[in-house]
């Protein structure tokens, strides 16, 4: 008896990027669902003509995905904001998470439209994902003084 890998085969015309865009759109499972809504979101894009809507929302991700961030340590009785340099898959998660929470911050319109406008806002370096990775990366900043002790934040 052959046994099944868990294999990742996307759609055809869908980055492993975006498969996993659509994992963080989907909730309560609803995958159908979420691809409609990721299918009506490349459509608008396309209407806002972008030749390309592949390519608008990767870039979107990319300007929206964070460098450095960071994270609390406590040594004895301080608290400590550590900045530390932020993984490749972890960039993702951010950027995806930011703007999804943008889009559903909105009320009024489709989801589609929504998540179309907060895409080509990060496209074009605007927008609350942009600003949220600017916020995320004046605290790194501010905190630059406790970058040593990087090596003991887990």
């Amino acid at each position: 008896m052959a046994t099944v890998e868990n294999v990742f085969v996307p759609i055809p015309g869908r980055t492993e990027k975006m498969e996993k865009f659509v994992n963080y759109l989907m909730k309560d499972g609803k995958k159908n669902t979420a691809r409609k809504v990721f299918d009506k979101t490349l459509d608008a894009i396309k209407s806002f003509w972008h030749a390309n809507p592949q390519i608008v929302l990767e870039t979107a991700l990319d300007n929206a995905a964070p460098d450095i961030m960071v994270k609390s340590k406590r040594i004895w009785w301080s608290v400590y904001q550590v900045p530390l340099e932020v993984k490749s898959n972890k960039k993702m998660f951010f950027s995806s998470k930011w703007i999804l929470e943008a889009a559903r911050g909105k009320k009024g319109k489709p989801m589609h439209k929504k998540l179309a406008e907060e895409v080509l806002a990060a496209y074009s370096g605007q927008g609350s994902a942009i600003k949220r990775k600017e916020e995320v990366h004046k605290m790194a900043e501010a905190n630059r003084a406790f970058a040593y002790m990087a090596k003991y934040v887990k």
